[in-house]
């Protein structure tokens, strides 16, 4: 093969990996983290995933009577090779132990185990498994040699657990060694009966991704969020994609690419999304402010971030999703970065556009909601986790009620071809 059919082949095998076609009408995406190469303190060795099985546990939002997963080697720089995949329902979120009669084998392509190619990602085929929505789903990945170029997930705020040998189908893998991190493993769909079937894709950094929240909690608030979809009758089958990363930035790499060099795959791409709802610029904020920056630096900084802003609700509108805007979160009296009156002022301004009529779709006021009337530019003291950065397990309930249920609504109501 030439090189123009090697180049072809593996743009071909990227987008649908060795699983098969993509789902047709009837499947949400339940769960999702986005994917990043881990820091050196949070990668596995070589050593540890030679002839090794990892068991992740996942929130599912909506649940459904069958399901597939789609298993991610983005970073990784050769095919990564998987001679066993079970999924089962774990006993609890970060367990190491599976519900009695609950375990699947998975197939890709019909075939036991799976190939995942070098910068792309694999759909397995569906399995029959009975996951209520708000369930703990195991996924158990058996590893023959470890991949070239990790892929992952670091900040899970859930325990995994590593075992040698292939146990993947195993009851019980306790004896294995905690890891807090995901590996691997980037999205989960579930089959469901209701109507509308639809995904709310929730994209930004830390905040959403979860710090503060509580280890194999589950409160972070994408999953609140999801939990309140559950107690509304006409959103049970929406699901909720959390595409939060730690230090995530708007317009520069970093932990993590930028939100908008992975808005394509994160987003648009996700099969059956059809709301975004964007909280990010914090950290581009932050991170210019250490350096003290000058007045025009600042006006720069602030102008493309704007840009970034429309650039990303235009990409989404093409693509048929409403968009809402998240209000930036006050940082007065954090230690991560600097909170001078400059500072402040260039977050408020960020937040006037973003409330501004006739942007974003609509706006999830998180400011309003969480800051101290007392000291507007502070969390209020009972709902920060104590870095006056990042809310609580509280502050992140709050978050999630302060998402307008009835907007979201007549949004999923609405047939993709007809938003406007």
């Amino acid at each position: 093969m030439g090189r123009g059919g090697r180049t072809a082949a593996l743009a071909l095998a990227t987008l649908i990996g060795t699983g098969g076609s993509r789902p047709q009408a009837g499947w949400v995406l339940s769960w999702a983290s986005s994917q990043q190469v881990p820091e050196t303190q949070n990668a596995l060795t070589p050593d540890d995933l030679t002839d090794a099985t990892l068991r992740e546990t996942v929130p599912l939002s909506a649940g459904g009577r069958r399901l597939r997963v789609r298993l991610s080697n983005v970073f990784g720089t050769r095919p990564l090779a998987l001679s066993s995949v079970h999924v089962a329902l774990a006993a609890s979120a970060g367990a190491p132990t599976i519900r009695a009669g609950t375990d699947r084998g998975l197939t890709f392509a019909g075939r036991a185990g799976a190939t995942l190619p070098a910068g792309g990602e694999t759909w397995s085929d569906s399995v029959t498994l009975d996951a209520p929505s708000l369930s703990d789903l195991a996924v158990s990945l058996h590893f023959d040699q470890p991949p070239r170029g990790q892929t992952g997930h670091p900040g899970s705020r859930t325990t995994s657990w590593l075992v040698h040998g292939d146990r993947a189908s195993a009851p019980d893998l306790s004896d294995g060694r905690k890891v807090q991190h995901w590996f691997q493993l980037s999205g989960v769909e579930v089959e469901t009966s209701g109507r509308p079937r639809a995904g709310i894709v929730t994209l930004g950094d830390s905040i959403t991704d979860g710090r503060g929240s509580t280890t194999d909690g589950d409160d972070r608030w994408p999953d609140q969020l999801a939990r309140r979809l559950q107690r509304t009758p006409d959103l049970k089958a929406v699901g909720v994609a959390n595409a939060g990363i730690g230090g995530n930035r708007l317009l520069a790499d970093g932990l993590g690419p930028s939100a908008l060099a992975r808005l394509d795959r994160d987003v648009l791409s996700e099969p059956g999304a059809r709301v975004l709802i964007l909280l990010e610029a914090i950290n581009d904020l932050g991170v210019l402010g250490r350096d003290h920056p000058s007045d025009q630096a600042r006006e720069v900084q602030l102008r493309q971030l704007e840009d970034a802003y429309a650039h990303i609700i235009a990409d989404a509108h093409a693509h048929r999703l409403k968009v809402m805007g998240g209000t930036l979160l006050p940082d007065g009296g954090t230690q991560t970065y600097p909170t001078t009156p400059a500072d402040e002022a260039a977050r408020q301004r960020l937040n006037a556009w973003i409330r501004t009529p006739g942007r974003f779709d609509a706006v999830a006021d998180f400011d309003a909601a969480l800051r101290d009337p007392a000291q507007p530019d502070r969390l209020r003291a009972d709902l920060d986790s104590g870095d006056h950065l990042h809310p609580s397990p509280a502050g992140y309930r709050v978050m999630a009620e302060a998402v307008p249920l009835d907007l979201l609504k007549r949004w999923i109501a609405v047939r993709p071809w007809r938003l406007r």
